[in-house]
């Protein structure tokens, strides 16, 4: 196993502008030394100043303000920010509040085809250096109502942790009956092109 770090050079410091889960783990699993720190955006807010815009345009301007936020904190540093939307027929998906929410949104999503939007903005010094928008299409299949009262049971404890109310890398794999778009994508951060890109920018060894 590679020690994290070990491909990593000394400087600068990279912070991660994010608590989830998900993102650390992937991050962190790629041999990235990181320090994560939760942004503070109102995110509701940014979505009231661009009602109308696509989930994409969405994304990045989610990431940008997220990376920035941290950045205007930690000047030096290589700040990653991300976020990720979904839709579905020209309607934005917001992450489930609570299980209702999520069991609600499943139902909504079933025999559908929807979209992932992931977005992912690198700021340093208070500018945004670099930014990758990454899209998957999922299509859901048409699962018993029996299914979904199972599902919700099993997963309940992160149904509101991601804004499709599943994770691909656990049961939410039996909700879909086709995928196209990247997996690290589909997860939340389109990690390939960050990677290269911290490469790039000598961040990584290459």
């Amino acid at each position: 196993m590679v020690e994290p770090g070990l491909l990593q050079q000394a400087a600068p410091a990279v912070v991660l502008a994010s608590v989830s889960v998900s993102r650390r783990l992937l991050v962190g699993s790629a041999g990235i030394c990181f320090e994560a720190v939760a942004p503070g955006v109102d995110e509701a807010a940014v979505k009231r100043e661009l009602a109308g815009a696509d989930g994409a345009t969405l994304a990045a301007a989610l990431a940008d303000r997220k990376a920035l936020a941290v950045s205007a904190q930690r000047p030096d540093a290589v700040v990653i920010g991300g976020d990720q939307t979904l839709m579905c027929e020209g309607r934005l998906f917001d992450k489930p509040a609570d299980i209702e929410t999520a069991h609600r949104q499943l139902r909504e999503l079933r025999g559908r085809v929807h979209e992932l939007h992931s977005a992912v903005s690198v700021a340093r010094n208070g500018v945004i250096e670099w930014r990758h928008v990454a899209s998957a299409r999922l299509w859901m299949r048409t699962f018993s109502d029996e299914f979904l009262v199972r599902y919700v049971e099993a997963c309940h404890d992160w149904l509101t942790s991601s804004v499709g109310g599943y994770r691909l890398e656990g049961l939410g794999a039996q909700l879909f009956d086709r995928i196209e778009g990247d997996y690290f994508t589909i997860l939340g951060l389109p990690l390939l092109p960050l990677l290269g890109w911290l490469r790039e920018a000598g961040v990584l060894r290459s």
